[in-house]
């Protein structure tokens, strides 16, 4: 490996227990739920180059996305020992997303990467910076859904890396058992069980504003309950018609941050805590709630296999328990820039054929614990998938989800996380908050170019 940071398999396996979790919580694609794929998989041959080639591939230093990507790498290595992929880490959040703009940019990019699909990807003018996928016969095993998640002016420039993923609350099961509580419907409920916690001596929610991203959840996981109560709020917060500030559907997450403030549901160090060190506590009991996303799960699989099977998911909950539901975020991608060319690109199409076949399905469930289903024609969830997951894959079967704002509308603004921590810190209100994230989001409308901005 060279000085530019990458990372060899064995140095990254002692790196394990050390690395900082980050993602991105961000996508954009029209789909009314996130389907199961049911349809068998193409039969694709690809085209592999026979001469020797080297690949540097970018990856998230999540440590999920590292265990993905280096499954992946080794078993297409072992199978091609003509192709040398070797990792390049990215930071994840804001700074990984400069990284990524960045590099583009400057023609610099890393012969393939790993990056968000949705909102952050049309950021990045992908019908002028990556290699369209369109045409690949790979890209028919591909979900549907899933590729309008990674499409502009009708041209697909991403494979799925990863499952999708439910985002509500991970919560400890012991805990629930051991005060005898049930999984709330209605925030009321989340609430009154938040106080039989609390007065257990137990911090009822976990915070890690010390990794900002991980702040947004309360905001962006209710969505399901903001599109229940306005069926219509996406396409017209798309059209500059529909604000947070005068939505009061949309405001409630916001004003969830607050209470869970200004009721001390928090743990003490929650303003400088990190990510990991929330699993951490979710893992051993030591906290009830993580508002989170299901791709931690299976970092808690690798770092606790023992208290894994202790972890459940629960769609946040809204005001009513007639309309209670999931939002589902999309998985990342993997892209190609058009900087890479020749015998890379051929090389870099066949790794991403690799990818979305069973056989890589296969490779990642013995090696990564699925965080939700595929959007892989043919793949299956395993026998042994973790009980979070059946949870999720349990309201996207019955109909009881949606995906989140950002794959129904191309804008997210980019300050959301600093926005959410300040809210859950006490420095500012959920009014001035809403405000302060409509002015973000009318700043990206109008560098989209979109209407009405």
């Amino acid at each position: 490996m060279n000085s530019r940071n990458l990372i060899s398999r064995r140095k990254f396996l002692r790196m394990i227990a050390l690395t900082v979790a980050c993602v991105a919580l961000a996508g954009c694609g029209p789909s009314a739920e996130t389907p199961s794929p049911t349809s068998a998989p193409a039969t694709v041959e690809p085209t592999a180059t026979a001469a020797p080639v080297t690949l540097i591939y970018l990856v998230s230093d999540t440590e999920t996305d590292q265990l993905v990507a280096h499954a992946l790498v080794d078993a297409y290595m072992k199978s091609h020992p003509n192709v040398i992929i070797e990792i390049e880490n990215k930071p994840g959040g804001g700074e990984g997303d400069n990284v990524v703009k960045t590099r583009l940019a400057t023609g610099e990019m890393s012969d393939l990467f790993s990056y968000n699909a949705g909102s952050l990807l049309q950021a990045l003018n992908p019908a002028d910076t990556l290699v369209d996928l369109t045409n690949e016969p790979f890209m028919k095993n591909v979900d549907e859904a899933f590729k309008q998640t990674v499409s502009q002016d009708g041209k697909v420039f991403g494979t799925p890396n990863q499952t999708a993923m439910g985002g509500g609350i991970l919560y400890n099961k012991k805990i629930y058992a051991d005060l005898g509580l049930s999984v709330p419907m209605t925030w009321e409920e989340f609430a009154a069980n938040n106080e039989k916690i609390k007065e257990a001596g137990i911090p009822p929610v976990i915070a890690t504003y010390g990794d900002a991203w991980s702040s947004q959840l309360f905001v962006l996981a209710d969505y399901y309950n903001v599109q229940a109560a306005n069926p219509n709020f996406a396409e017209e917060y798309t059209a500059n018609k529909a604000k947070y500030a005068t939505t009061p559907a949309a405001m409630a997450g916001f004003k969830y941050l607050q209470e869970g403030y200004e009721k001390g549901w928090y743990q003490d160090d929650f303003a400088t805590a990190k990510f990991d060190q929330g699993l951490e506590m979710l893992a051993n009991g030591k906290g009830a709630h993580y508002p989170m996303l299901s791709f931690a799960l299976p970092t808690i699989a690798t770092n606790w296999p023992d208290k894994v099977n202790d972890i459940g998911f629960f769609a946040q909950p809204g005001p009513s328990a007639d309309k209670n539901g999931a939002t589902i975020w999309m998985l990342l991608a993997n892209y190609i820039p058009q900087t890479t060319t020749g015998e890379k690109l051929e090389a870099a199409k066949a790794f991403l054929a690799f990818t979305v076949s069973p056989e890589a399905v296969a490779v990642l469930n013995e090696a990564v614990p699925p965080s939700g289903p595929y959007l892989i024609k043919g793949a299956k969830l395993p026998d042994d998938a973790l009980p979070a997951v059946l949870d999720i894959k349990a309201y996207i079967d019955s109909g009881n989800s949606a995906p989140a704002l950002e794959f129904l509308s191309p804008i997210k603004g980019p300050n959301l996380e600093n926005i959410c921590v300040a809210v859950g810190t006490g420095q500012m209100t959920p009014e001035e908050a809403a405000v302060a994230y409509d002015e973000d989001v009318k700043k990206q409308a109008q560098q989209l170019g979109l209407p009405g901005w």
